[in-house]
């Protein structure tokens, strides 16, 4: 795989009035309103927002998006996501199986926003069933699941189905004006940067009475590394994808640490202090941590030979470089609008490889800090010999499809050394 990393322009000036993308019409031979069946796997808050920000796409396209479709481990989440936008109760599914029944039905888009453990099999599955689709990030927890969530893409390319990823930096002005004007060299080569995201633990969810391990596990995902990755892949992969893009290229290493002192569930650190190498003297430090009460940001800041960014550029290059008048609104909203614009121009976005990589970033400053080694990229994309090129969280997706989830106990976490 090449580790330089290709730059889209996601401006499109026209609309292709009729166009067949992944086997339908998004407009029909009038040009009147096309509806585009979606569905929704994972309905939680984030998955209740992709929806919403789905049909809110829809509408600045002039596209009416039909919700056919809900799954969830937990039935009764999905039923009341199908009622809040109108899915028929039968067409609502639960339990570990749901997303396979929602890739029967006839929905065009799957928008997959369940704990990241389980991205990778679903992704693979929806490809295969021909079905376009929103990946929320992060997009797996361990190395294998990266690869396989990259093999699932380059299948999605050559059927030409589209694949957007939930890193919505990657689709505001703001964030793709920098990113232009970095790569055409308005602060030179990038010689450093740092990267934050310090705030608080998004929530805990204790263990009820009779609870079985895996609804526990599921209930309770985003504080357990098996299901999400620990935050520095769940949170804090929004910023070291920006460090990915506006580098241009991956990192060669990471070296860092981390620890636990609050957390009163599950098994992930508080904190992440990691050191990323990206080759030709550029190293980027990373900074992440969940903890109550301290000071907070989120951003990015990197300095470069002509000038730095910190969200905004300071040149001093004396480079008179024309940036696009990219589109403004939310990001979360318009990574939805480029999903869909890209469909309708017969020109599917694909996102897969993109998203995969700043995911096994992330996993990588995880595993560095958690054994207190350093850590090579080839040792988790290339070396199959390595320790870490196999290395897959347990339990995994497919146990609880098989239902033999045995959940670790609370508060036993990593020690390096």
């Amino acid at each position: 795989m090449n580790a330089k990393i290709s730059r889209r322009n996601f401006m499109e000036k026209t609309m292709v009035a009729s166009a067949m993308v992944g086997g339908f019409s998004i407009l029909n031979a009038k040009g009147a309103e096309k509806e585009v069946k979606i569905a929704l796997v994972g309905c939680g808050g984030r998955g209740n927002g992709a929806m919403h920000n789905c049909i809110e796409a829809g509408k600045m396209l002039g596209i009416k998006i039909k919700p056919v479709a809900t799954g969830d481990w937990f039935l009764d989440k999905a039923k009341k996501c199908g009622r809040k936008y109108g899915v028929s109760e039968k067409q609502c599914f639960g339990g570990a199986d749901a997303y396979k029944k929602v890739l029967e039905t006839d929905a065009e888009l799957v928008l997959f926003a369940t704990a990241p453990a389980f991205r990778p099999i679903h992704f693979e599955a929806a490809v295969k069933a021909g079905k376009h689709c929103f990946i929320e990030k992060p997009v797996a927890v361990d190395p294998p699941g990266c690869r396989q969530v990259i093999s699932a893409g380059e299948e999605a390319k050559k059927k030409g189905l589209a694949v957007v990823a939930g890193t919505q930096r990657r689709h505001e002005a703001g964030y793709r004006k920098n990113a232009h004007l970095i790569h055409n060299g308005a602060i030179g080569d990038i010689l450093n940067g740092q990267v934050y995201w310090l705030g608080r633990v998004p929530w805990i969810k204790g263990r009820a009475n009779g609870q079985s391990d895996a609804d526990y596990l599921v209930n309770n995902w985003v504080n357990w590394c098996m299901m999400s990755g620990d935050h520095i892949v769940e949170q804090h992969v929004h910023n070291l994808d920006v460090a990915n893009w506006f580098i241009g290229r991956l990192p060669k290493l990471a070296n860092g640490f981390g620890g636990r002192l609050k957390r009163k569930t599950g098994d992930q650190y508080d904190f992440f202090s990691v050191d990323f190498d990206y080759g030709e003297g550029c190293h980027v430090h990373s900074m992440c941590r969940q903890i109550q009460g301290c000071y907070s940001r989120v951003g990015e800041v990197f300095h470069g030979t002509k000038g730095s960014c910190s969200g905004r550029i300071k040149s001093n290059a004396g480079l008179n470089i024309e940036v696009p008048n990219f589109k403004g609104g939310n990001g979360q909203v318009l990574e939805h609008y480029h999903l869909l614009e890209g469909m309708i121009n017969g020109k599917p976005l694909n996102e897969a490889e993109q998203v995969a990589t700043s995911t096994l970033t992330a996993i990588m400053g995880r595993i560095a800090a958690y054994t207190g080694q350093i850590i090579k990229w080839d040792d988790l994309m290339k070396n199959n010999k390595s320790k870490y090129y196999n290395l897959s969280l347990t339990p995994t997706a497919l146990d609880f499809e098989k239902g033999s989830v045995v959940a670790p106990k609370d508060n036993v976490y990593p020690m390096p050394g």
